[in-house]
């Protein structure tokens, strides 16, 4: 077993205020941006019942028939229910044979406007979509409250990202893992990277994350109760110009019982444009990305990874 683990920022003293804590966890970020991509946070302000109560929530809904899942079948707009197995990781070609993703899922945008929902609610589910929405802005919150340390991290203004994701096109996704017996190249999601500029995933006590190490090794997450996971996802390595890692990771469902994920992919406004940030370019490194805005990116992403998208642009 490789001599690797994912390192745990407590976020206590900066979100408290504490004197030189936001420089001092800034840096600490900096350093596992750049070497291991992955970190868990703690003491991050988030209520746990609700993590709790989101988690029963998505499991109630994939528990209900097919037929009232497939009445809220994923839409344009990339949300609703992606059936099991209508999605492939393609976007990035760390797996030569692509078969389906062994999980189904629920994807929820930002309701940003009261007049005009975003989001179909399954009928037959109570508190769902109370629940969802609630999770969903303790997450954003949350991410509001980390882009100040992220900032800092690559010597930027603290306020720096804020004006750029106030209208942020980020998602929640509620997976559904189920117990299966994986053959040659099958995984619950395939090794892939995040479309994200970072994601916040809840821990939960049945294991199945693994990421790959630099030197290419995997090696699986430990559950660490009350904390989140954090990875840096492509756009913030894009713009930091490959400074900051998106690493690969995987999961399955060894257990005998379901298992479930509820990942939060936390990304800038649509029109922000994903250009190398200050700092982040010289003579040794010169820009290695397309600059595109985040709703290019995105609906590139898209079109690659879900069967929905890929057969619209085929048509």
């Amino acid at each position: 077993m490789p001599d690797v683990t994912i390192p745990l920022l407590d976020l206590g003293p900066a979100f408290a205020g504490e004197p030189g804590a936001l420089e001092r966890a800034a840096a600490e970020l900096r350093r596992i941006c750049e070497t291991v991509g992955f970190l868990f946070i703690a003491n991050h302000g988030v209520s746990w019942p609700l993590v709790e109560r989101t988690f029963d929530a998505a499991a109630r809904f994939h528990a209900q028939p097919i037929e009232r899942k497939m009445a809220v079948k994923l839409d344009d707009t990339m949300q609703g229910y992606l059936p099991y197995k209508s999605s492939t990781a393609r976007a990035n070609g760390l797996v030569a044979v692509r078969k389906p993703n062994e999980n189904e899922a629920f994807f929820v945008n930002p309701e940003r406007d009261p007049d005009h929902p975003a989001n179909r609610w399954p009928e037959g589910v109570p508190g769902f979509r109370e629940t969802a929405l609630a999770y969903f802005a303790a997450m954003e919150a949350l991410s509001m409250r980390l882009l100040p340390l992220y900032a800092r991290a690559l010597d930027l203004p603290a306020e720096y990202f804020i004006p750029l994701c106030g209208r942020a096109m980020s998602m929640l996704r509620l997976t559904h893992y189920p117990p299966v017996e994986y053959g040659a190249d099958e995984y619950g999601i395939a090794p892939h990277t995040d479309s994200s500029f970072f994601t916040l995933l809840a821990q939960n006590p049945v294991p199945g994350l693994e990421i790959r190490t630099t030197s290419g090794d995997w090696i699986p997450a430990p559950v660490i109760p009350g904390t989140f996971v954090v990875n840096t996802g492509d756009v913030l390595n894009r713009w930091t110009n490959g400074r900051f890692l998106s690493t690969p990771h995987r999961a399955f469902n060894t257990q005998a019982a379901p298992r479930y994920a509820i990942p939060f992919f936390f990304h800038p406004d649509p029109e922000t444009s994903i250009a190398p940030l200050p700092g982040c370019v010289d003579e040794g490194n010169p820009p290695r990305f397309p600059v595109q805005t985040m709703a290019e990116y995105w609906a590139w992403f898209r079109g690659l990874n879900y069967n929905h998208f890929r057969k619209e642009a085929a048509g």
